[in-house]
């Protein structure tokens, strides 16, 4: 609060009627502000206590090692001090929503995001929302936002579907924090925050994921702050998200807007105990602030030391695994090697031996082609003789009667030889059956065809032998009547021959079927060997398919070294980026203990120095002038007395006013002097 004054006008000099009603208003609100200051007495003595105790515990957990206690006593302790908190963070919100009503009805119009009331009503929700919050662990660290459970909104009421779109619409918010800020802005402009948190605390169930046990939402102290929230409907905020840096806002109480100096007899005296209390609570504050952070860091850095060693241990297993799959990798291809040199030999010998089978093959089918085509040829001719046969005995049986039982034997040999016609027609086509068959023979085939072709060609000189015998036959027909005697002893003789000849037919014949016999055995045996062959290839091609299978192996294999070696560098960089991190931590560390040195000097300098009373001055302390209408007093509000406009017109910002206020030249210059001695 600023203390200028300036020579005013004797116009401008209230009149005793305007100063008593100055007074009778002053006297309404010390009425209302009576229980306020009491209440904000009780606040501060509470939080000076809950400092105390966290500057214990921080002391404890930061800088001392000692061994944690599970006795009653410090269980007992810590209940009491979590219902404190409570106490206090209420009797806050109550100050705070008092303050904002009576401030928003005085003022009689829409409010501000700039208002102060407004702002210091947002801080002390925002510590009654993060009060007992449990602490989410992430790669980084742990962290607390009260953003989460203001999302179970979305889902238990959907009249809040458009606070959580419009929230998640806003390009400017980057963190969980912003984001709450924003949802509590809207739902207050939109006058339903108090049954958006009613909806919330009516299903605890689902809070107690997010709060602990004894935290102040899960307490009956949210359900009477939720019943004062019901009287904020009656202002009406008009509040701009766009513009404003909700990432980066300090919640910090401002207390000075609760303590009003009352115009009694001994205001004075209230107005520079309420100065100290700003002073000593404000300094509080800044003090357990720096000890949760403390608290914060500290857990960071073990957190960081722990995911340190397992990034190394994990580093460590993934080497080893690479040099494993490494060494797997080159006898994989040893074996590769050689299955595929033994697949190329397999396939050229069964190449070379198709090509051979494919030669005979076409070799014995154009024999048999051309035996078929002869063997044709003399039936043919043997069907004419024959004919020609049958008429001359018809004519010779008419005429001699011998001759008859001659010709009869006669047609019983030609029935015979058509019975052995038939047969070799018969044989000559299962011949040719076989021969279609035989697509696969092998060399040794050649030589069973050429005893084959031997064969038929002496079955062809007999044959041309039968010829010539017809032959004789006939010119003996035609002497038979001139010589019936030569006629019957060369019948006799024919008979003779004819015999021999069949006997020797039918010796051919066996000969012939033995040959097929072995034949046949040849074309079994050869199927046999294609059979094998057929497996061979089959097994050479399920081995190629396996060698494909392990080639796409090595393949996936490959792909996973380089994944391996893309989260190696990943995880050198996250490395990498927790070293810098743990050096910016540390420099604040650093920067934390200089301010903390800096509060603990103000705090002797608040208790070696004194507020003075403007009665107790009456001359300047500096230039020791006398005070007048025209030269005022000036508290200095460092040390606490008072001096002159001129010798106080220095302003600076102390650790207990967020703002710059005035301070006198000696106090100014010893600031500076501290200033410039930590900055170096």
């Amino acid at each position: 609060i600023k203390e200028d004054f300036e020579i005013i006008d004797k116009k401008q000099i209230p009149s005793t009627a305007e100063l008593k009603n100055e007074e009778k208003e002053k006297t309404e609100e010390a009425r209302w502000s009576a229980p306020i200051l009491s209440l904000a007495k009780k606040a501060s003595e509470n939080l000076a206590l809950s400092y105390g105790n966290a500057l214990k515990s921080s002391s404890l957990v930061g800088f001392i090692s000692k061994p944690v206690s599970n006795d009653s006593t410090a269980k007992t302790s810590a209940r009491h001090h979590t219902m404190e908190e409570r106490a206090n963070l209420m009797n806050m919100m109550k100050l705070s929503i008092k303050t904002l009503i009576q401030s928003a009805l005085s003022l009689g119009r829409t409010l501000d995001s700039d208002f102060p009331p407004l702002q210091q009503f947002f801080v002390v929700l925002e510590h009654c929302l993060k009060h007992g919050l449990k602490a989410k662990k992430t790669f980084i660290g742990q962290n607390k936002s009260f953003f989460g459970p203001l999302e179970l909104v979305e889902k238990l009421c959907p009249e809040a579907s458009d606070i959580a779109t419009s929230v998640k619409n806003l390009p400017e918010l980057k963190t969980a924090v912003g984001r709450g800020r924003a949802w509590l802005y809207l739902a207050l402009m939109q006058k339903k925050l108090a049954d958006y948190l009613k909806v919330l605390l009516d299903h605890k169930h689902l809070l107690s994921e997010f709060y602990e046990p004894d935290a102040l939402m899960m307490e009956e102290e949210g359900a009477v702050i939720v019943g004062l929230l019901v009287g904020l409907n009656v202002i009406d905020a008009n509040l701009c998200l766009k513009g404003e840096d909700l990432d980066s806002q300090v919640g910090v109480i401002d207390f000075s807007l609760y303590l009003k100096e009352t115009q009694d007899s001994d205001g004075q005296q209230d107005g520079g105990i309420t100065a100290v209390l700003d002073q000593k609570h404000y300094v509080e504050e800044l003090n357990r602030h720096l000890s949760c952070t403390v608290a914060d860091l500290q857990n960071k850095i073990d957190c960081l030391e722990k995911t340190n060693s397992k990034l190394q241990e994990e580093l460590a297993a993934a080497t080893d695994r690479i040099g494993s799959l490494q060494e797997e990798q080159q006898q994989l291809k040893q074996q590769n090697e050689l299955i595929r040199e033994r697949s190329e030999k397999s396939v050229e010998v069964t190449k070379e031996d198709t090509k051979v089978e494919l030669d005979t093959y076409k070799q014995s089918r154009q024999g048999l082609d051309e035996m078929y085509s002869d063997v044709w040829k003399q039936l043919k001719e043997e069907k004419k003789i024959r004919l020609e046969l049958e008429k001359e005995l018809e004519l010779q049986i008419g005429m001699k009667t011998e001759m008859e039982i001659a010709m009869k034997l006669l047609e019983k040999d030609t029935h015979e030889k058509q019975d052995t016609l038939v047969a070799l027609r018969q044989q000559l086509e299962e011949v040719k059956a076989i021969n279609l068959q035989m697509f696969h023979k092998s060399q040794n085939a050649e030589c069973s065809l050429q005893q084959k072709t031997e064969a038929i060609s002496s079955f062809e000189g007999k044959a041309n032998e039968m010829m010539s015998s017809m032959k004789q036959m006939e010119e003996r027909l035609q002497h038979a009547e001139k010589a019936r005697q030569a006629a019957e002893e060369r019948c006799n003789k024919m008979k003779q021959e004819l015999a021999g000849r069949l006997d020797t037919c039918r010796q051919q014949i066996s000969q012939l079927d033995s040959k097929c016999s072995t034949l046949e055995k040849e074309l079994k045996s050869e199927k046999e060997q294609r059979q094998t062959l057929q497996r061979e290839l089959h097994q050479e091609k399920d081995a190629t398919t396996l060698l494909k299978t392990e080639l796409q192996q090595m393949e996936g294999l490959k792909k996973e070294l380089r994944k391996l070696q893309d989260e190696k560098q990943h995880l050198e960089k996250v490395c990498e980026e927790q070293e810098q991190a743990l050096q910016e931590m540390g420099l604040h560390l650093s920067q934390s203990k200089l301010k903390m040195e800096d509060i603990k000097e103000v705090n002797k300098a608040l208790k070696g120095h004194t507020w003075l009373k403007d009665d107790e001055a009456t001359h300047c302390k500096q230039c020791d002038k006398e005070f007048s209408i025209s030269r005022r007093k000036h508290h200095c509000r460092n040390c606490g007395d008072i001096f002159c406009n001129t010798c106080s017109s220095n302003e600076l910002a102390l650790p207990s006013y967020p703002k710059p206020v005035r301070v006198c030249d000696t106090c100014h210059t010893l600031l500076l002097q501290r200033c410039s001695s930590n900055s170096s």
